[in-house]
């Protein structure tokens, strides 16, 4: 994608905390932000996150670009921006969405990205009009393109990344339906042989956190790991974890695939809209996997690469998974105020706060 059109040709100083020469991905004037997105009119809107708003934007050759415009009344100081700018920047992978550069002026902070035609993952899969339209060979290719991009953030990396909000609204598809993950607001870097990190502000979205940073703000690799698990069943079965109450008086989407799995019946999980097209040797091991992701006790939930081995083969050994995480109730935390209580639909949504080293 060429985006020469619109780079400034003058390009103006800032603040001593912000040296231009830093960054490695193109600064864009404001000025010529606002002609793209039209004056960032309602007609180019698409969607709205905690921090700011996401319009489709078109370059001079008509090529469509991604603005994530800041609310002026956000936290985000020019070096945290530039912090977690200059991170991003660093890390290419076809299943994380792609930065293409940046707009800081006085106020104005904007991010530029690659713009993703078929939007997130959870305006379909939860959309019954639009959930038909996912067959078996499109969610297993997802499934196995978020875990690629997972790994690669744990470990393949030049630094290990903790992302902390992995959820369905942060999912999103390009036009070929291939998944990237996106919305590093809540990342945290790990360094040195640090596994684990603890924190007394807990972020992120219900449904999606694992127990021990829920409860007590304990987050390594394995608490993406349960909010990939997560992510797993909502994809198979088109259901939220929240939001849902199902039979038996089971309060979560957890704890009935759970019990499904336990009386053999994991096939009864499986999305109605999908019957005809779906593997049942593929659904099931999809199932377990998930399953094994979102287990209570952290050590016993497999490293991204366990789960890569696990989805492509079929003569891969699995252990029987043990209860979930919030399997007997809701979370502690229903009643803290410092999480996010509201699930996000944005589109196309790319948060920025500081991404913190320890």
């Amino acid at each position: 994608m060429q985006l020469g059109d619109l780079v400034i040709s003058n390009r103006r100083e800032y603040s001593d905390e912000y040296n231009k020469d830093d960054l490695e991905l193109p600064l864009f004037d404001f000025a010529t932000m606002a002609i793209a997105t039209d004056n960032f009119s309602e007609a180019n809107k698409q969607g709205k996150g905690g921090f700011g708003t996401v319009y489709k934007a078109h370059t001079r050759e008509g090529q469509e670009v991604a603005v994530k415009r800041l609310s002026k009344n956000s936290a985000q100081g020019i070096r945290e921006f530039k912090n977690e700018f200059m991170l991003i920047a660093k890390l290419q992978h076809r299943n994380l969405v792609r930065l293409l550069g940046c707009c800081i002026d006085s106020e104005e902070k904007i991010l530029i990205y690659e713009y993703m035609q078929n939007r997130s993952l959870d305006s379909i899969l939860f959309d019954k009009r639009r959930s038909s339209s996912l067959d078996w060979r499109k969610r297993f290719h997802i499934i196995r393109g978020i875990a690629r991009g997972l790994l690669y953030l744990h470990q393949d990396s030049r630094f290990q990344i903790i992302h902390r909000d992995l959820k369905a609204s942060n999912i999103l598809l390009d036009g070929e339906m291939n998944p990237k993950i996106s919305d590093f607001g809540m990342a945290r870097i790990f360094g040195g042989d640090e596994t684990e990190g603890n924190t007394k502000r807990v972020v992120g979205t219900y449904g999606y956190m694992s127990p021990e940073y829920a409860m007590d703000g304990i987050f390594s690799v394995k608490s993406d790991v349960f909010s990939f698990g997560v992510l797993v069943l909502e994809i198979v079965t088109g259901m939220k974890n929240r939001g849902v109450y199902y039979v038996n008086s089971e309060l979560n989407l957890l704890v009935h695939a759970w019990r499904l799995w336990r009386e053999d019946k994991g096939l009864e999980l499986m999305d109605e809209s999908m019957k005809e097209s779906c593997s049942a040797g593929e659904l099931l091991r999809c199932i377990q996997v998930g399953l094994l992701c979102v287990q209570e006790r952290p050590e016993e939930r497999p490293t991204m690469s366990s789960v890569i081995l696990m989805l492509s083969s079929e003569t891969a050994t699995m252990p029987q998974p043990k209860h979930p995480g919030f399997g007997h109730g809701k979370s502690p935390l229903e009643t803290d105020g410092s999480s996010s209580k509201q699930e996000s639909s944005t589109i196309n949504q790319m948060t920025v706060t500081m991404i913190e080293g320890r």
